[in-house]
C-alpha cells in the first residue's frame, strides 16, 4: 500500500474524530477576490475555530488516540504557536498534562493564548530562534519519557490536518476546480493531497510558500528532505527548515504543484483582508490567498478565468503590534518605500533642498538619520522615501542625480537594511 493510500484510509475516522471539539467553520465566497481574479474564490475560515488555526484538527486526533499509560505519561509538541495552541486545547478538553516548545521568536499574543487555552495543563518551555530549534529540544524531553506530539510529521497529525478539505467539500454543492494550501512543514498539504487524490483526483492542488522558507520545495528538488540553512521567520507558521518525512513522502506521490511568495506579497494580502474584508490573518493565514491572480506584484498561479476555487485560511492568530512590520514590508514589496543612503551636504538648508527639489508632490520622507556626523563637507545619511507613485522612482533618482547629491539605495534584503532599518 503507498503512503497516500494508507494516509487517505485514516481520514473518515479522523473527521469523525475532531468533529467533536472541532467548529464546522464556514466556506465564504470572497467577493474582492472574486472581481480581482474573475474566478469564484471560496475561503475556508479556519480562523474562527476555537484556537484560530487548523491546528486543533492535527493535534486533537492524534492525542485522542493515546492509550491510557501514555495520557499518563503527558505530551510534548514543538510549535510556532498555533501548533501549541492546538495541543494546549487538546490536553485541557482530554486531562492530558502537556510541555509546549515554542521558539523566542513566536509573537506574545501565541504564547499568551497557549498557557490561557490550556488551563492548567500546559507548562510552556521557550527555546532556540526557530521552529527547529524548538523541534529539538522538545525529541529531547520526549526522550526522557514524555509523548511526542509532531506538528506535521506523524501519519495522525496528518490526517487531521487533512480533514479540512474533506469537511470543505462537504460544504460545498459543487467539487472546486482548484484548491490552495499554505505549505510549512507538510502536514496539511500532505492530508488534504491523499484525499483529495482518493475522492476527486482531477482537482489541482497547488501548495504556497514563504520564498523565505520553501522546505517542501528543496526536497521535491533533492528527492529527498533537506534542511535550509537560513530562512525567513516572518511567516511563523510556515517557517520551517525541513518537511517531514511522512508528509514528504505523500506530497512527492500527490505531485502537487508549489509556488513560493515574497513575505511582502503575504503582508499586502494580510492587510488587503483586514482593512476591505475585516479578516484578522496572520502571515501564514493569508500565505495562500496571496499567490492568485489578483494583478499583484510578484509571482502568481495560473488560473484560468470562471475557476471555482477554495482556499484555506489558516489562521487568525496576529499580534496587533506585528502590523507596523506588516505595513513596512507590504510598502517595500510593491515599491512605494525605498531607503537610500544619500551623501547630503554638511550646511543648512541640504534637507529643504532635498524636500524641494527631490521629492515628487505625493511623496514623503518617512525616515532620516545622519549615518555619520564629520568635519569634511558632506555626511551619509539614511533617508526612507515614502512614494505615491512607485512608476515614479526613476523620475526620483533622475531628480536626486540633478540636484547633485549621490544616493545608493539600500536593497531590502542586504545585511545593511537589516542592520539599520
Amino acid at each position: 500500500m503507498s503512503a497516500l493510500t494508507d494516509l487517505a484510509e485514516q481520514i473518515p475516522a479522523a473527521v469523525e474524530r475532531v468533529g467533536t471539539v472541532c467548529e464546522l467553520t464556514p466556506v465564504q465566497l470572497n467577493a474582492r477576490l472574486t472581481r480581482a481574479t474573475g474566478s469564484e474564490i471560496w475561503l475556508k475560515r479556519e480562523d474562527l475555530q476555537p484556537v484560530r488555526s487548523y491546528k486543533l484538527r492535527g493535534a486533537y486526533n492524534l492525542m485522542a488516540q493515546l492509550t491510557e499509560e501514555e495520557r499518563r505519561a503527558g505530551v510534548v509538541c514543538a510549535s510556532a504557536g498555533n501548533h501549541g495552541q492546538g495541543v494546549a486545547f487538546s490536553a485541557a478538553t482530554l486531562g492530558i498534562q502537556a510541555t509546549v516548545v515554542v521558539p523566542h521568536t513566536t509573537p506574545r499574543q501565541k504564547r499568551e493564548r497557549i498557557l490561557s487555552i490550556g488551563h492548567g495543563f500546559v507548562n510552556l518551555v521557550l527555546h532556540g530562534a526557530s521552529y527547529d530549534d524548538a523541534s529539538h529540544e522538545a525529541s529531547r524531553l520526549a526522550a526522557e519519557g514524555m509523548v511526542l506530539v509532531p506538528a506535521f510529521n506523524d501519519e495522525r497529525t496528518v490526517a487531521g490536518q487533512g480533514t479540512v478539505v474533506a469537511e470543505a467539500f462537504g460544504q460545498l454543492d459543487f467539487v472546486p476546480d482548484v484548491v490552495v494550501l499554505p505549505v510549512g512543514g507538510g502536514g496539511l498539504l500532505a492530508g488534504a493531497a491523499a484525499w483529495l487524490r482518493t475522492n476527486h483526483p482531477g482537482v489541482r492542488i497547488i501548495g504556497v510558500e514563504p520564498e523565505g522558507a520553501p522546505c517542501v520545495a528543496a526536497a521535491i528538488s533533492a528527492g529527498r528532505p533537506v534542511e535550509l540553512h537560513d530562512i525567513d521567520t516572518f511567516v511563523d507558521g510556515a517557517a520551517v527548515k525541513r518537511v517531514g518525512d511522512v508528509p514528504f513522502e505523500v506530497i512527492r506521490e500527490a505531485r502537487v504543484e508549489l509556488v513560493r511568495v515574497p513575505e511582502g506579497q503575504v503582508c499586502s494580502e494580510m492587510l488587503e483582508m483586514y482593512q476591505t474584508d475585516g479578516i484578522i490573518a496572520e502571515p501564514a493565514g493569508a500565505m495562500a490567498a496571496s499567490a492568485l491572480p489578483t494583478g499583484g506584484i510578484g509571482p502568481r498561479v495560473q488560473i484560468p478565468t470562471g475557476s471555482k476555487v477554495l482556499v484555506l485560511l489558516s489562521g487568525g492568530n496576529n499580534d496587533v503590534s506585528r502590523y507596523a512590520e506588516v505595513v513596512e514590508r507590504s510598502l517595500i514589496h510593491e515599491g512605494r518605500k525605498r531607503y537610500f543612503l544619500v551623501d547630503f551636504p554638511q550646511q543648512p538648508g541640504a534637507l529643504r533642498t532635498f524636500l524641494d527639489s527631490v521629492l515628487g508632490p505625493d511623496d514623503d520622507i518617512t525616515y532620516f538619520e545622519y549615518v555619520k556626523r564629520n568635519n569634511k563637507e558632506t555626511g551619509p545619511a539614511l533617508v526612507g522615501v515614502d512614494l505615491g507613485n512607485p512608476g515614479d522612482y526613476r523620475f526620483l533618482l533622475q531628480r536626486i542625480d540633478e540636484c547633485g547629491m549621490t544616493a545608493h539605495e539600500v536593497a531590502y534584503d542586504s545585511p545593511f537594511f537589516q542592520f539599520l532599518v
